[in-house]
C-alpha cells in the first residue's frame, strides 16, 4: 500500500468518525467536516491507485 492509498483510508475512517460524532451531537458543522474528510480520503486513495496503475504500466 502506497503512501496515498493509507492517507486516504486515514482519512476516510477520521471522517466517519466526524460524521457520526456530528449526528449524536445534533453538530452539522461537524458532520459536514466529516463528510468532507471522507472525500478527501476517497480521493487520496484514488491517487494511490493510479500511481500504482502508472507504476505498474512501466514495468
Amino acid at each position: 500500500m502506497n503512501e496515498d492509498k493509507a492517507k486516504g483510508r486515514f482519512d476516510e475512517a477520521k471522517g466517519k468518525l466526524k460524521e457520526s460524532a456530528g449526528d449524536l451531537t445534533g453538530d452539522p458543522a461537524l458532520r459536514r467536516e466529516g463528510r468532507e474528510d471522507q472525500a478527501s480520503g476517497k480521493i487520496d486513495q484514488m491517487k494511490g491507485h493510479v500511481k500504482d496503475a502508472i507504476r505498474d504500466l512501466k514495468r
